[in-house]
């Protein structure tokens, strides 16, 4: 757990071994992926305006994806030429993933003093949780050095949860000005970011990081990132046990520093929080 933390404050990404997923289904589901994609999606993308117009450099992403929603209600039968053995075992993946993402979810709401279930019960909504999977393939390109895979960006919602390529990098995350540059994922780790809506929820504790994709002439790499987001319908606010108290007069602080001087300011924060929401219900 205070790996997971440190891994969340000062980094914002971080990879999971050990995650009770089963290796064979996640294998499955990359070579699935990737033959959806060489039978039904490679030769359309080199067709396209995007692949057509590589010399002009303007601003799109050099990728091949496409998304599916799996909670609350699943698309996963509306999507063109997906075969029925990729949507059934798309579905046992994500049913053993989103109960690692509740567990991390547990974990990070732990470490932030929170009840374990904080972040799942302000994520739900009416009907739960929002679950999604961007499923992408990033072509072999002949001048990478003009275009991104995918351009520098934040995630908007809570965790992500990636199963991407064994052999062909291209994904980098910010951190200290710089790019980190994150490889391969060997034997099936899943690689974890954490979104702006953590961001908020954590009162800025757990910060969402901005990450890319790069282009690349050796291989099209493999990238199966699923949201673990909040409903449409959830309201979205720095846990109150997380946010510093405010809207106080100095004078007031004084007073009560004046007989808590020597105990720890955590309860003194608190004790201020009431005392300022007292005053704001009197219209002060």
């Amino acid at each position: 757990m205070a790996l997971l933390h440190q891994a969340c404050e000062k980094w914002g990404f971080f990879q999971v071994e050990n995650h009770g997923l089963e290796k064979k289904l996640m294998d499955k589901v990359k070579q699935l992926v990737n033959a959806h994609y060489e039978e039904n999606l490679k030769e359309s993308f080199y067709e396209s305006e995007i692949a057509k117009g590589l010399m002009n450099k303007c601003d799109v992403d050099w990728e091949s994806s496409f998304f599916i929603w799996h909670r609350p209600t699943s698309n996963i039968n509306e999507i063109h030429n997906l075969s029925e053995n990729l949507r059934q075992i798309m579905d046992e993946y994500i049913a053993q993933l989103i109960q690692l993402a509740e567990k991390l979810s547990q974990l990070m709401s732990e470490n932030l003093g929170l009840d374990k279930d904080y972040i799942k019960e302000t994520f739900s909504g009416a009907r739960g949780p929002s679950v999604g999977t961007k499923v992408a393939k990033y072509p072999e390109c002949p001048r990478p050095e003009l275009v991104r895979g995918l351009r520098e960006h934040t995630d908007a919602g809570g965790i992500i949860l990636l199963l991407q390529d064994e052999h062909v990098p291209g994904l980098e995350f910010s951190n200290d000005g710089g790019w980190i540059k994150i490889p391969p994922s060997k034997n099936n780790t899943i690689f974890v970011n954490t979104g702006d809506q953590v961001e908020v929820l954590s009162n800025g504790r757990y910060k969402s990081t901005l990450h890319r994709v790069m282009a690349g002439k050796d291989g099209s790499r493999l990238s199966i990132a699923t949201f673990y987001n909040p409903a449409g319908d959830a309201i979205i606010s720095p846990a109150p046990k997380l946010s510093y108290p405010h809207n106080y007069t100095f004078q007031d602080y004084l007073k009560l520093y004046a007989t808590t001087k020597f105990s720890d300011k955590g309860p003194r924060f608190e004790a201020m929080k009431k005392i300022a929401n007292g005053h704001s219900s009197h219209g002060v």
